[in-house]
């Protein structure tokens, strides 16, 4: 074969829609133009990948950069770099940063930011609030918006629609899938004095398994009445797990690599504050309840609610913490590791952080090894044992509840359309990650 590439993928094993492949991927003008065996092309760069799993691009659905507002902990030049650090090529950013984003202004002034500083691409949720129902539909279509955001109970930041009412109105306007932290803040507003001070082990009583429930099945029966597609954020309980398997078709399901890795009491006994999240990690029966949602099919995505903060703010007396830890760096080496284990399967684990992204968020050109598909890959090696160590860790809060964890399974390079931005733990080149498309929000040129 006689024709020019940017890039070749040699002797690989790449993990396409319809399999594993060994083959070469060839590169051109940022998308994959072809795969098979290109011993005779010519290209600007040839990787020999031998030995090494091709895998599409890691899309992380659910991070919080904190910038505005809150860039002592993590800004989106910092978060992302974790990011590319750890395998994600893609991820979705939430919008509690200080100011919301609940406006097409605090949008733009993300997407102004991200511009040549963002080392993956990348697309910001807009907030929902008791007040600007209206405006979503308009907000949503946005370029640059993954859609709209909604916290039914209270977390970090200060978005909150708790009531059905609300809750209705928001759902009744637009028509993207809707990202919802479900959890009934009644529920937790009563629990509240379950929370004993200086033991973190309560953090999962206060915030019970019913709290999720009960927001989830509220959710449900609102998205219905309102025929509004819903995506329910890091299901925690297998109670919910339970409810949501008669509701796939308005309801998608995604969950953390947290719930699937820690269990309570030990993690809290362990691990203090630096273990607590919300909506908690439970114990054993909840940990094996979802990870057989994972092994079923239930869960569509994987996303790490990567939520750093200070060890300042994690070293006060709980339940004066934050809530939330440090992931987009770890999802892909933890996730490899429970491959490893025999706990999934590495096609599983592609169609968490790649196909199902795309699948049900509408993604244009994202998440497959296919002609025609933008040319992002997470290049691993399945063999490779590492030990997360936080002095690894690229995100502004330097921590990881992993630090000392050995895995095997480690992402070796990361790749966006084509670009080596990662390779050997060392970043390459300069920020450039873009927006991402949407299928909903195309727009096209005459061009």
């Amino acid at each position: 074969m006689s024709d020019s590439f940017d890039l070749i993928l040699k002797n690989g094993t790449v993990m396409t829609p319809w399999g594993r492949v060994e083959c070469d991927v060839a590169v051109k003008g940022g998308r994959i133009a072809a795969l098979g065996a290109f011993a005779n092309a010519n290209a600007a760069e040839i990787k020999d990948v031998r030995a090494l799993h091709v895998l599409p691009g890691a899309i992380d659905s659910q991070v919080h950069f904190r910038e505005p507002g809150n860039t002592h902990k993590e800004d989106l030049e910092t978060g992302s770099r974790a990011a590319v650090l750890g395998g994600v090529t893609s991820v979705f950013e939430m919008p509690n940063t200080s100011p919301s984003t609940t406006t097409a202004a605090a949008l733009n002034d993300k997407l102004v930011r991200a511009k040549g500083r963002m080392w993956c691409d990348h697309a910001f949720y807009v907030g929902a609030t008791p007040d600007n129902a209206a405006e979503l539909p308009n907000l949503e279509m946005m370029q640059g918006a993954a859609g709209v955001k909604m916290f039914m109970g209270s977390s970090t930041g200060n978005l909150l629609v708790p009531d059905d009412v609300h809750v209705r109105q928001v759902l009744a306007h637009g028509r993207r899938r809707v990202a919802v932290h479900a959890e009934d803040e009644a529920r937790l507003v009563a629990r509240r004095g379950e929370a004993k001070k200086g033991d973190v082990r309560t953090h999962p009583t206060c915030r019970d398994a019913q709290t999720a429930l009960l927001a989830t099945q509220r959710l449900v029966k609102l998205a219905r009445e309102t025929g509004r597609r819903v995506h329910v954020l890091h299901v925690s309980t297998g109670d919910e797990m339970h409810f949501l398997r008669t509701h796939k078709d308005i309801a998608t399901v995604e969950t953390t690599p947290n719930h699937l890795t820690l269990i309570a009491p030990e993690c809290y006994e362990r691990l203090g504050t630096y273990a607590q999240m919300n909506p908690p990690v439970r114990d054993r029966t909840h940990y094996d309840a979802i990870w057989h949602a994972v092994r079923e099919g239930m869960v569509d995505v994987l996303g790490s609610d990567h939520a750093p903060h200070t060890r300042e703010e994690k070293g006060k007396t709980y339940p004066d913490t934050p809530s939330g830890m440090p992931g987009v760096q770890t999802l892909v080496p933890l996730m490899l590791d429970h491959v490893s284990a025999g706990r999934l399967s590495l096609e599983r684990f592609v169609d968490l952080t790649a196909h199902g992204p795309q699948r049900i968020f509408g993604l244009a050109s994202k998440g497959r090894i296919a002609v025609g598909w933008d040319a992002d890959f997470t290049i691993v090696d399945l063999k490779a044992t590492r030990t997360i160590e936080n002095k690894w860790i690229a995100s502004r809060c330097g921590w990881t509840p992993y630090d000392g964890k050995q895995v095997t399974g480690w992402p070796v390079a990361t790749i966006i359309r084509g670009r080596t931005v990662m390779e050997n733990d060392a970043i390459i080149g300069s920020p450039s990650g873009e927006p991402l498309r949407f299928l909903e929000t195309l727009q096209f040129s005459a061009n």
